[in-house]
């Protein structure tokens, strides 16, 4: 590497292993694993928060993960998946300066303390609000305050900011960010892998030959879980595996009450957290992700470079990096969702587009080229 190392610290509310805050910390991991393999010194600063059940602790814990320093800061109490560490501050003030900070997270009290000192360190910083920018789901009026408040600086001092796609950029410029400080990067594919059907989720379901639509993803508001129950009870012989953990919102009486309803009796399976996901994406016949709202979609990806047939909506960042070879792209609308879930059940020949086209956009948008990216933007957010 002919530019100069650099010493970067990664500022994020929850870090590996804590898989239950979805796809931000993967990605985190894959970045910071890979800038340390690029030689730049990287160390992350966050909570101990595992999932909203565990992790509270008085305890601060250091430790050394794939080769990244981590510290775990002592979390003694949380808000739902917001930890509260008031042992941040003093942590800062004994660090030494870094030369860039990653704010990796918008709305909780690690990212938003860091940035702050940031601001008055005089320490440049790239922030990534992981697509909760814009206000939105639940409490927004309240998000909106916290924004325009306590938060305000956030952004509004940022050297860059990342978003992970362009559908992502456009509610950051909608915020008030300039255009020429918001950077796409994406986030990174899991490698390509091969991987043959071995009958688990068919097993968990307790399904012989009956089609499978999968999601995977927190059982929340936002999701389009309720469009996409709407678009099973059309049809009628295929059975719908939601796989991951109740956000505690209320949608699982949602998924509940379809389990039983006439139309979809018997053919709701809500599986919970799985901690290896890739059998499941090959026993499924489809992949469908109909998220209302949704800044990248890592689980999508995932699905691609599994070889399984993807279904997103045209509300889902992913869908620019799959291409129209890649995923069958629809509108949030219940209809459009059934049909495309329907073609892609019925029609061999698509589903063979589908996954040769997935495992495609996963060569293309591999982690090392994501990595570089996330270093082209350091760059040019310390340049003068």
């Amino acid at each position: 590497m002919n530019d100069p190392r650099l010493d970067l610290l990664f500022a994020m509310p929850a870090y590996w292993p804590a898989t239950a805050f979805g796809g931000p910390v993967p990605v985190a991991r894959a970045l910071t694993t890979g800038l340390a393999a690029r030689g730049h010194h990287v160390e992350v600063v966050t909570t101990s928060l595992l999932d909203i059940e565990r992790g509270t602790t008085r305890r601060t814990e250091r430790r050394l993960v794939e080769g990244v320093p981590v510290t775990y800061l002592a979390t003694p109490w949380r808000y739902r998946w917001m930890g509260i560490t008031p042992s941040l501050p003093g942590w800062l003030a004994r660090r030494r300066r870094p030369d860039l900070v990653h704010v990796y997270g918008f709305r909780d009290v690690v990212t938003t303390l860091v940035a702050a000192w940031c601001v008055l360190r005089r320490i440049p910083y790239v922030f990534e609000p992981l697509g909760m920018f814009e206000p939105r789901v639940r409490k927004v009026r309240v998000k909106r305050l916290f924004d325009r408040t306590v938060a305000r600086h956030v952004a509004a001092r940022a050297a860059a900011v990342t978003v992970v796609s362009e559908h992502e950029a456009r509610h950051v410029e909608a915020g008030g960010v300039p255009r020429t400080r918001i950077h796409v990067r994406g986030n990174p594919f899991p490698k390509p892998a091969a991987v043959s059907p071995n009958g688990s989720l068919r097993r968990l379901l307790g399904v012989d030959d009956a089609p499978i639509v999968l999601y995977v993803g927190r059982i929340a508001h936002g999701k389009g879980i309720e469009l996409l129950l709407e678009a099973l009870a059309e049809i009628p012989d295929a059975h719908l595996a939601l796989v991951g953990p109740d956000d505690g919102h209320g949608m699982m009486t949602t998924v509940l009450a379809a389990s039983s309803a006439p139309a979809t009796a018997g053919r709701v399976h809500a599986l919970g957290a799985v901690d290896d996901t890739l059998p499941l994406y090959a026993d499924a016949d489809v992949f469908v992700l109909p998220s209302e709202g949704e800044s990248f979609g890592l689980v999508a990806a995932e699905a691609a470079a599994a070889g399984t047939p993807v279904v997103v909506t045209d509300r889902c960042g992913v869908a620019e990096f799959l291409g129209e070879n890649g995923a069958l792209v629809v509108p949030f609308e219940r209809i459009a969702l059934a049909a495309a879930i329907r073609r892609a059940l019925d029609d061999g020949e698509l589903r063979g587009r589908l996954r040769a086209g997935g495992r495609a956009a996963a060569e293309r948008w591999s982690p090392d080229a994501v990595v570089a990216r996330q270093e082209e933007i350091y760059r040019r957010a310390l340049a003068p």
